[in-house]
């Protein structure tokens, strides 16, 4: 397979576009979007979205918040940075650890998914021979640190293999406890498999862990925000999360869950004086950045986190149904039930390399889908989020059929 275009790559293809022009047969209105969100997202005009599980869109009323404390900041830096604003960006640990369901204690800002994951892995002080157990299915921001941690500190990875085809949540947590060792000290996974969008079973891998003396990491990069999510409910020792994916918040902004009955289990350096959000070890923070993190949480919580997530899955479920009538391609995600994510993937047939259809997807009919990357599969991933409708599945559906005919 053709490797996935890199996003500069990508990025010029969006450049050259800019200059084509507004019409075209296949290119569909903006009526496409829900009503009631059209003036809050600031997509090209004709645009339809269906990528938010690499990047998410962030709102007007977060970036006019984001603009708001920056301009403010710098009125005067000191005053406002270490004075007004600093408490403001802490308080952002509330909102988060309420939209989580946790306490605020519990609550660490970062500025990714990568970023908490690297300091869990550093905080847990591994030793030689210890080991990890993870799935051949991690996105490298979840996996990078174990192998870090295997290169420089003699740690142990071990893989659980998912199949792509592998929807039985019995037998996830079975090749899971096959696989744990006595010196395993970490099982790491995701919540949503980037890969396939697979819900993986959280609570049951958390309880796994903890019988076994192992400490349970789960990388919700592709959850929290698409989802409900209560990590009290999941049991999860740790879990991090971005902002720049279903939190719709701005880019370099995450959350970082580190469950209280750890106590010094997880220590990096970034953490030694306290969790707050700006501190001698952690350095200076994205002030308005992660105020607009709290401003996004906001957002979403009066959207309504459930039935966020069920109008996420009742695009996916009609996707999911037109796609089966699609020739060419083979649907690969969990079908409509509790392995069921907003994230749903298809393959391809050997002759038609995924960057290809990407491109043509975008170059003919203003789509935006993932290409997965090609030592997982050669297909595409399609992320439905809020802002999407019934009409954005349907262009999709109907550029599929012209392009795979």
């Amino acid at each position: 397979m053709t490797a996935p275009p890199d996003r500069r790559a990508f990025l010029g293809v969006l450049g050259g576009l800019s200059l084509i022009g507004a019409g075209g047969p296949d290119r569909p209105s903006t009526r496409s979007r829900p009503a009631e969100l059209q003036s809050d997202f600031l997509f090209d005009d004709g645009l339809v979205y269906l990528q938010t599980g690499s990047l998410g869109p962030t709102p007007r009323p977060v970036i006019d918040r984001v603009m708001e404390v920056w301009r403010e900041l710098e009125r005067n830096p000191v005053s406002y940075g270490y004075g007004s604003l600093e408490t403001a960006q802490d308080d952002v640990r509330q909102t988060a650890a309420a939209f989580l369901g946790c306490g605020k204690d519990e609550i660490v800002l970062t500025s990714s998914t990568t970023e908490g994951m690297n300091w869990v892995a550093q905080g847990l002080h591994l030793k030689p021979g210890d080991r990890v157990l993870t799935t051949d299915q991690e996105h490298p921001g979840g996996r990078s640190c174990w192998d870090y941690l295997v290169r420089t500190a003699g740690v142990i990875l071990d893989e659980v293999r998912i199949p792509p085809d592998l929807h039985d949540a019995a037998e996830i947590v079975d090749r899971f406890s096959r696989a744990i060792k006595p010196d395993t000290r970490v099982l790491s996974f995701s919540h949503l498999l980037t890969s396939t969008g697979l819900r993986m079973p959280v609570a049951e891998l958390s309880a796994l862990a903890r019988a076994r003396g192992a400490v349970s990491v789960v990388d919700a990069a592709q959850a929290a925000g698409g989802i409900q999510v209560n990590v009290k409910a999941l049991g999860a020792d740790v879990y991090v999360t971005s902002g720049h994916k279903w939190l719709l918040a701005p880019k370099g902004t995450g959350i970082l869950y580190l469950r209280e009955g750890l106590g010094a289990r997880v220590d990096p350096i970034a953490l030694q004086a306290g969790r707050v959000s700006y501190s001698g070890s952690s350095g200076v923070r994205n002030i308005p950045g992660l105020i607009g993190l709290g401003a996004s949480l906001d957002y979403l919580t009066g959207k309504g986190p459930a039935a966020t997530e069920a109008h996420n899955l009742s695009l996916r479920s009609r996707l999911y149904a037109a796609l089966a009538d699609v020739p060419r391609l083979t649907v690969v995600s969990a079908p409509a039930g509790p392995l069921a994510s907003p994230l749903l993937t298809y393959t391809l047939p050997a002759d038609v390399p995924s960057d290809r259809l990407y491109r043509q997807l975008y170059e003919r009919h203003r789509v935006v889908v993932k290409v997965v990357p090609g030592q997982w599969l050669n297909g595409n991933r399609i992320s439905t989020h809020l802002f999407n409708s019934e009409a954005d599945v349907d262009a999709l559906v109907a550029a599929l059929r012209r392009e795979l005919a």
